[in-house]
């Protein structure tokens, strides 16, 4: 029987029990605020206190002028950011995995890994730094080779490759750990094998290795997909200036701005 079941392995379904718990207490709770959207919402009154309006902020979202404009931004934001950014951690994880200096191997999964733990705000002023028409090194270099300096941070056609360029060195070393561990996972055996036969590396990378973490790929690629929508307003929201809202004003930011008034 059940009980039977759940006692002899009480250990088990007790460590079962804390990811359930925070599961519920971060994902579902914060649910019950979900109704903010559907009323008018006052801070005084609380959640209940409020007029319930129904679909009032959907309908005004919808109808106004700059939804098309909205929509098309966050889409090709998204999109973009997920048609570069979803290869380059498999990349670094099977140049890494090939490697054979171990102190060389530590180091570059180091250097890779840390921008990671840099905040968007530094980030940011980082770019803001690094693209500066005035005393940026970037813009030195392309002085420095006979062009003229750009003022990147200010102008529509840069803003997304910027911002997805960035997310890419940002994020591609730590997103990069779930495949170097799932490479992990191939026997060596297989490559034994497959360099007796005459394998080169191309080839075992191939047919070895894509094969092994192709499980993890659709995986993760699938939950990248369900996010195709979510476009976090922090970062869009400090790169953002009156010069490029034509190509960074996307829906949370839009959503956020129009929630302070």
């Amino acid at each position: 029987p059940l009980s039977r079941r759940i006692l002899n392995n009480w250990q088990l379904y007790l460590l079962l029990l804390i990811p359930v718990v925070l599961t519920i207490i971060y994902k579902y709770v914060p649910m019950y605020g979900i109704q903010i959207a559907f009323r008018d919402f006052k801070a005084s009154r609380g959640y209940m206190g409020s007029e319930w309006v129904g679909l009032k902020w959907f309908e005004q979202f919808f109808n106004s002028p700059n939804f098309s404009m909205l929509l098309a931004n966050t889409l090709i934001i998204s999109i973009y950011s997920l048609v570069v950014s979803f290869p380059f951690p498999i990349i670094l994880a099977l140049i890494l995995n090939y490697v054979k200096n171990l102190r060389f191997k530590k180091f570059a999964q180091t250097v890779t890994y840390m921008p990671y733990f840099i905040s968007t705000v530094v980030l940011v002023a980082m770019m803001d730094l690094f693209f500066s028409p005035s005393s940026g090194f970037i813009n030195t270099i392309i002085e420095s080779l006979g062009g003229q300096a750009q003022y990147f941070m200010g102008e529509s056609k840069f803003f997304r490759h910027l911002y997805v360029w960035s997310g890419v060195w940002q994020s591609m070393g730590y997103s990069s750990i779930i495949y170097i561990a799932a490479l992990s996972g191939v026997s060596p055996e297989l490559h034994e094998s497959a360099t007796i036969d005459g394998a080169n590396i191309l080839q075992r990378i191939l047919h070895i290795d894509i094969p092994t973490i192709m499980p993890t790929m659709v995986i993760l690629l699938i939950m990248a997909l369900g996010n195709v929508m979510n476009v976090g307003y922090e970062k869009v929201y400090l790169m953002q200036n009156d010069m490029t809202i034509d190509v960074s004003e996307v829906i949370s930011t839009y959503v956020y701005k129009i929630g302070l008034k």
